[in-house]
């Protein structure tokens, strides 16, 4: 049999299931039910397993400090308060940690923010051997809300479970398929959005995303899964999600830049990143010199919104080349010229940055006869070992771009390395396939990460 343990009306505690580590409770034998403090409660996840998500601000006085957390549902009844007024909670369980012990408890879930006490611990939540003392208080020992201003609150952090968008208009691609089954596999609720049936309201107080008529929930993060030919609609959903203060993996900024070819390597010019010499002029008064200034044949001649491969010409003579401006210009169409890197002998290498790292890397080579690798263009690929200067080049150009996520694809030149793209929406099927790594885990770590607590800084005395 365990040791009895004492308790006054007044003791610390902690939850460490739901990252709180130290709170002041108020121990009250005459109350049946435990109470926690909680606001922006929020139900979520399927019906057959529902949980509960809200926020919490575990000292008072201290709306500075907000300490997010999950739980399975696990009831839901009335509650009488001492006032005489009956509430409608959701409860939940958590393990409750008191002088080296710990026990479950049945918590309700209230808002508790103009209480001294973040929590009320009810007669339900005694053991056999639990002894109150009502004329004293922290018989066990004292805890203390430091704990909330060191590196200890993201030690003590659970994995909680988290709500995430993911932005996709392909919800059957490999990419989502694979973003939904590595996330519910981790516990999070998984929600593919459309992006192009999202709509928002644009107000200094409260601006909202909404979706099918209904607002949609506040996520923990969003994954935007932005296709090429809804990128302002696409980047303008992701602005409104920023403007709410959600984590995008990816942020507008960096997605809209990483689209526009011509913006995309000024980007890389600014920040000294190697890439194929490359020029571009609006007048066919210009065709001679734009050659010029890019180099002899052969050149590639790009359009500046293709994806995949597609709108790139490989102009094999000055001749050609010209051909195929005129022909862009006659289109109407926006083109780069660039320098074609003969010494890559139609080969990249596709990097993938996840969180400031470089996680995989493969090699792609194109079909015979075709100069592109794009695995789209029917390129094969292979895992790849690449340099120390190959990754720096890589983190460098999705820092550029201030993207949590990026393919960034390289040439091999004679002088080093050459960025050719840095893509904001990267596939994972051919990568995935062809290191053979978990990608998609490696994806939620980076957001778990991202979405614990961290410390705040104490207030300065007198202040």
């Amino acid at each position: 049999m365990d040791q009895e343990i004492r308790l006054g009306w007044e003791e610390w505690i902690g939850l460490p299931d739901l990252g709180l580590p130290a709170l002041k409770a108020k121990v009250d034998t005459g109350a049946r039910t435990s109470a926690l403090h909680a606001y922006d409660i929020e139900p979520f996840g399927p019906s057959a397993k529902p949980k509960i998500r809200f926020q919490i601000q575990p000292i008072p006085g201290r709306s500075d400090l907000v300490i997010a957390c999950s739980a399975p549902i696990l009831d839901r009844r009335d509650v009488t308060s001492s006032n005489g007024e009956t509430e409608l909670r959701y409860v939940i369980e958590s393990r409750m940690h008191v002088g080296g012990r710990d026990w479950p408890v049945e918590l309700t879930l209230t808002d508790r923010g103009s209480m001294a006490y973040r929590m009320l611990l009810g007669r339900q939540a005694f053991t056999e051997d639990v002894v109150i003392d009502p004329n004293s208080r922290f018989c066990q020992p004292e805890l203390s809300y430091d704990v909330y201003h060191s590196a200890k609150v993201r030690e003590v952090a659970p994995d909680r479970a988290l709500r995430i968008a993911v932005l996709s208009r392909e919800s059957d691609s490999y990419s989502t398929r694979r973003l939904v089954a590595e996330g519910e596999k981790r516990g999070h609720v998984i929600e593919v959005i459309d992006t192009v049936r999202c709509y928002m309201v644009l107000n200094a107080l409260n601006p909202e995303v909404h979706y099918d008529g209904k607002r949609l929930p506040r996520y923990d993060a969003v994954i935007p899964r932005i296709g090429a030919s809804i990128t302002p609609y696409g980047a303008a959903v992701i602005r409104q999600f920023e403007t709410i203060g959600t984590y995008c993996v990816n942020g507008s900024e960096g997605i809209t830049a990483s689209r526009d070819k011509l913006r995309a390597h000024q980007i890389l010019a600014r920040h000294r990143i190697g890439m194929p010499t490359t020029a571009f002029a609006a007048s066919p008064k210009d065709t001679g010199n734009l050659i010029g200034l890019v180099g002899t044949a052969p050149l590639i001649v790009k359009l500046l919104e293709s994806t995949q491969g597609k709108g790139v010409v490989l102009a094999e003579t000055r001749k050609a080349a010209e051909s195929v401006i005129s022909a862009f210009r006659g289109l109407r169409a926006n083109f780069l010229v660039q320098d074609f890197v003969k010494e890559a002998a139609g080969e990249d290498i596709r990097c993938l940055v996840l969180g400031g790292k470089v996680v995989a890397s493969m090699k792609r080579t194109a079909a015979t006869g075709e100069f592109r690798s794009n695995l789209h263009q029917g390129g094969k690929s292979a895992s790849v070992r690449i340099t120390k200067e190959e990754r720096e080049t890589a983190l460098r150009a999705a820092r550029a771009f201030k993207l949590g996520m990026a393919g960034v694809d390289l040439l091999r030149a004679s002088d080093g390395p050459k960025v050719l793209e840095v893509n904001s929406s990267p596939g994972l099927e051919g990568i995935e396939r062809t290191t053979s790594k978990d990608l998609a885990a490696l994806l939620y770590e980076v957001i778990e990460k991202r979405v614990r607590p961290s410390p705040v800084r104490k207030p300065r005395k007198g202040r």
